[in-house]
């Protein structure tokens, strides 16, 4: 409750329990038990703080803080406390609340874009091995050298597929590239997509600005809280996105230095789930930030089982301490208690680790810093009770609530702007265009050699058969010659042998004309031939010789 410009967080018979709002950017942790009375104590501030005219933003793990946004109800122990208390003032009432939850479904969804969550934070979230970070580092080096922008998931996947295809042209300039790593990496981001990361990553991506926001009419601060009553149920998730919220956090608010009181106050509850398997270069980022962002006038709380839960580093750094009943089993569980003691300023009047043994429910120890920052003495006291109501509300009350509110619609649409999925989609589409031109110009290439060695192999059966039909030709022209020479042969042959014959028959009738010639009645017949045709001349003979000279 805020009373006298302080936050009353607890009373007991002579003492009064205040936050001075300018030291309540030095951090604090509330831890104890379950049952023991955080999430009230966490209410009890949030309503002190909204009072006080400072936002807040509370991460609701089981879906009981949601009331913030009614009015209070009066029973029996509520009232009861009031009089124990001597409380005055005290109003049941209702504050101003905006709801956020990353799924979108009991609040404004919050986004934010892969580039913003970087390689180290998504490395977490995807549980990657160093090689596989190096990998994904690698990706969004590639992505900022050659303007792809790195939206959501699918971004990612297109972005790692195309340094994967391409890895012998990058692996030279940015570092080695295996298809196995980028493999793990894919089913990875799978697997977070099936756990609902792309509710997470993509755009309007969130400002801060719209945590810090003040009621019109009352100029209370607002409470905004996001619902993480399925988040939770994913744990790796869950702490990876509380480490971004707070690097995001931290980068985006200006210094302020000191001021009268925060610009924003924080509760992370289940804060021991930021820390689980953690690596050492993310931690020492987390405790610079809870070192660094007071002075950006933020106040981080942290709230869990135990203050073991949280680092030494961290656990030194949170200045306001309310610390409820601790149970103990084992030895562990005795160490814890007594680390938890150490961890106050010693009251001579109190055994503090009994104390945290027996607290009854509401009650707590506490020990806040004073005026100079110093840290006063424990005190038990009995923590004031909520003035809003408590526990879940009706999902039709939540609905209308959240579409009451001054930020409704500036989340709720997704916007799907042309981001590295749709640029490697249209360069590997060219490229395949690309290869497919070039393969059709092979093969445009290879029928055409194709049809030249067809062409050339007819030309070459023509050329083949017009040898053979010249050859053919020669050889029937040869064996024709050779036929006309034979017949030229025989012709001659019979020529000569018809000579020869006719020789024969000559020399036989000469031999004959001889042989008749050599007869004595040839040799009469001649002499009377020979005779008669003497006689027949000298007749012709005179006859021309008297005609001439006639």
């Amino acid at each position: 409750m805020y009373f006298n410009e302080k936050i009353l967080v607890g009373k007991s018979d002579n003492k009064e329990a205040y936050i001075l709002p300018k030291m309540a950017n030095r951090h604090g942790i509330i831890s104890g038990a379950s049952g023991s009375g955080k999430t009230i104590t966490l209410k009890v501030l949030a309503e002190s703080f909204s009072d006080a005219r400072v936002p807040v933003l509370l991460v609701d793990v089981k879906g009981d803080l949601a009331g913030t946004a009614l009015n209070g109800t009066m029973n029996s122990n509520i009232e009861t406390r009031i009089d124990n208390l001597k409380l005055e003032n005290f109003n049941l009432k209702k504050y101003p609340t905006t709801f956020w939850d990353v799924y979108g479904k009991y609040g404004h969804p919050i986004r934010t874009t892969v580039a913003k969550v970087g390689p180290k934070l998504l490395s977490k979230m995807l549980d990657l091995s160093d090689a596989q970070e190096g990998i994904l580092t690698i990706a969004f080096k590639i992505a900022e050298d050659e303007g792809l922008q790195l939206v959501d998931l699918k971004d990612l996947r297109s972005i790692l597929s195309y340094i994967g295809d391409k890895r012998k042209d990058y692996s030279l300039s940015y570092g080695n590239i295996t298809v196995q790593s980028v493999g793990s990496i894919q089913r990875n981001i799978l697997s977070l997509q099936e756990e609902g990361g792309d509710y997470f990553f993509g755009k309007p991506d969130f400002e801060i600005k719209d945590f810090i926001h003040y009621d019109g009419d009352t100029g209370n601060g607002q409470i905004n809280i996001l619902d993480a009553s399925i988040l939770f149920q994913k744990p790796n998730l869950y702490s990876t996105f509380l480490l971004w919220l707070l690097t995001y956090l931290y980068n985006s608010m200006p210094e302020v230095g000191d001021l009268d009181k925060p610009k924003l106050v924080f509760f992370i509850d289940e804060a021991h789930l930021l820390f689980d398997n953690i690596s050492r270069p993310l931690l020492n980022s987390i405790i610079q930030i809870v070192k660094l962002i007071r002075s950006k006038g933020v106040g981080l709380y942290f709230i869990s089982q135990s203050p073991s839960d949280i680092p030494d580093e961290i656990l030194s750094q949170l200045g306001n301490r309310i610390q409820h009943v601790l149970r103990y089993y084992t030895k562990n569980d005795e160490k814890a208690i007594k680390a938890a003691a150490n961890s106050f300023r010693l009251n001579p009047n109190m055994d503090i680790v009994e104390e945290i043994k027996n607290l009854g429910t509401g009650v707590a120890l506490v020990s806040f810093q004073d005026e100079k920052g110093n840290p006063e003495i424990v005190e038990k006291v009995t923590i004031l009770p909520p003035q809003s109501a408590m526990g879940a509300i009706d999902d039709e009350i939540r609905d209308e609530l959240i579409k009451r509110s001054y930020l409704y619609g500036k989340y709720e649409y997704v916007i799907d702007d042309e981001t590295a999925h749709e640029k490697l989609t249209k360069v590997k589409k060219e490229e395949e265009e690309k290869k497919q031109q070039l393969e059709e110009e092979k093969l445009k290439e290879k029928e055409e050699a194709l049809a030249q060695k067809q062409r050339e192999k007819e030309e070459k059966e023509e050329e083949k058969k017009r040898k053979e039909e010249e050859r053919q030709r020669k050889e029937e022209e040869r064996i024709a010659e050779k036929e006309r020479k034979e017949q030229e042969r025989k012709l001659k042959e019979e020529e000569r042998e018809r000579k020869a014959k006719e020789k024969e028959e000559e020399r036989k009738r000469k031999e004959e004309e001889k042989a008749r010639k050599n007869t004595v009645g040839y040799k009469l017949g001649k002499k009377v031939v020979n005779k008669a045709t003497n006689k027949v001349i000298d007749r012709g003979l005179n006859k021309v010789l008297k005609g001439l000279f006639k």
